[in-house]
């Protein structure tokens, strides 16, 4: 290593800046977050950097550099234009065995700020060695978003309970074992919901009952989104790294199954129209199961699990057996279809209102009720509606809508197969009978489907005839594991 990694206590320590413009404000942010008093040495000062210095142990001084500046100094920085006086700042603070920065200059440095993850009190640092600042900016952006800002208030947490939980188990592996289950269960994501008095409370109560080896399950309902691994929200994937199993519906794509924790049992429980490879009651007794067995169970859905991902029903049964559970929003189809095909389910100019539907009703006793489908000004979306096109475009007519109301079905859509078919209510069926775009499939209904020419984004341009618009991405590889389940 060409600098070991150290983190510096520099509370009520005073550090000299040298420097007052942009480059040296940045690195005064930095240290003043650090609970330094510093000294800025400068013939000139940033009205910001002057804003930020406003306790009694920070002084600004206008004028040249001079070694006494270094005399009580815990650290040094150099942040100007000047090269000479920076080689004159090293040489100083190196025969006082003062540690020192020069920015942009490694060969002048004993230390370098790396770039900072900050939890406080958990902080990341990613250096380069002064080799590639932009590339440890770049990981440094990849962990921002892979660590929730909620692991400070769990950091704020085990802290102020570490001697409670050191006095109540003896061994250093029931302390571990302890630390373990609360970081990895329920008490931390109560702290990442935001529900910091639960989690004070449940944690007081596994120290009192000296439970180091206690460990609940729960159940987290995930919405996977549309395919498109890249659509996860946050939260979903650091969820998903955690099971221990994860239920899987037929909509999840493979690319999102293959960012699951690798040591997870995927276990397929997924639906088409017409067959069921494991029953909704059978899927809510699994989940129950496993979680009463305490282990992490990730239920995860295709799109969104409250819009038309029998969600609710699923919690019900939980809730009914005192499972603890939580749900993670996703994208749902009808947003992420609509967007990568270029068709605005709302525009000014053409519709002010959406409605969701579902083609595939409860016992399939349901009639829809057209009259509210045919508002002026309004898009209507069909979820699961493929095999019931002519009757809906059918329907739509004989209700009022107009026969050249254009049309849209996008097939698999966000993959890199997806297909967008453009007609209207008159003739799409027929269409449809001859391209034979496969499901999932979205069907989209009013005028923003005008929008299609001009908008779509996702892929190659769209053919003349407006028949099928084949769309690419990177796919990416995926694992499964389909297990019996019966």
């Amino acid at each position: 290593m060409d600098f070991l990694p150290l983190f510096f206590n520099l509370n009520d320590r005073q550090v000299l800046l040298v420097g007052g413009g942009d480059i040296a404000l940045r690195k005064a942010r930095l240290l003043k977050r650090a609970g330094v008093g510093l000294t800025v040495i400068s013939h000139a000062v940033d009205e910001e950097l002057r804003a930020l210095l406003t306790d009694d142990r920070d002084e600004i001084i206008l004028g040249d550099y001079h070694s006494d500046l270094l005399e009580g100094k815990t650290l040094v920085v150099a942040a100007t234009d000047d090269a000479e006086l920076h080689r004159q700042v090293h040489a100083e603070a190196v025969a006082r065995n003062i540690p020192i920065n020069v920015v942009d200059t490694p060969k002048l440095c004993s230390f370098i700020f790396p770039a900072i993850v900050d939890r406080s009190p958990i902080v990341i640092g990613i250096t380069s060695g002064g080799q590639s600042p932009v590339l440890a900016r770049l990981l440094r952006a990849r962990l921002e978003t892979l660590i929730p800002k909620g692991y400070s208030s769990l950091g704020g947490l085990v802290g102020r309970f570490r001697d409670r939980v050191k006095a109540r188990f003896n061994s250093l592996n029931d302390r571990r074992q302890f630390w373990e289950n609360v970081l990895e269960g329920q008490i931390a994501e109560k702290v990442f919901s935001g529900r910091h008095d639960e989690a004070e409370s449940m944690l007081v109560s596994a120290i009192n009952r000296g439970d180091a080896g206690h460990k609940t399950g729960e159940v987290y309902l995930v919405g996977a989104g549309p395919g498109d691994p890249e659509l996860l929200t946050f939260k979903a994937l650091r969820l998903m790294q955690q099971a221990d199993v994860v239920f899987y519906d037929n909509l999840v794509s493979p690319g999102v199954l293959d960012l699951c924790r690798r040591d997870a049992d995927l276990i397929y429980v997924g639906k088409r129209r017409d067959h069921h490879t494991v029953p909704q009651d059978d899927i809510n007794a699994l989940l129950v199961k496993h979680a009463k067995l305490g282990r992490r169970v990730v239920r995860l859905k295709g799109g969104d699990p409250f819009i038309f991902g029998r969600g609710g029903e699923e919690l019900e049964e939980l809730k009914a057996h005192g499972i603890p559970f939580q749900v993670v929003p996703g994208i749902t189809a009808a947003s992420a279809c609509s967007t990568y095909a270029g068709i605005p389910l709302t525009h000014r100019g053409y519709a002010q209102s959406v409605k969701f539907v579902t083609g595939q009703l409860k016992n399939r006793q349901q009639a829809l009720d057209y009259k509210e489908l045919i508002q002026p000004n309004q898009t209507v979306v069909f979820y699961m509606g493929l095999h019931t096109l002519p009757q809906l475009s059918a329907g739509l007519m004989a209700h009022g809508r107009a026969p050249d109301t254009p049309i849209a079905i996008v097939s698999r859509g966000t993959a890199v197969d997806q297909k967008v078919l453009i007609g209207t209510l008159a003739d799409i069926a027929a269409k449809q009978e001859q391209a034979q775009l496969p499901a999932p499939a979205l069907i989209i209904v009013g005028n923003v489907v005008r929008l299609y020419d001009k908008l779509a984004w996702f892929g190659e341009t769209a053919p003349s005839d407006n028949i099928t618009h084949a769309l690419g991405m990177v796919r990416s590889k995926a694992r499964f594991t389909e297990a019996n389940v019966a």
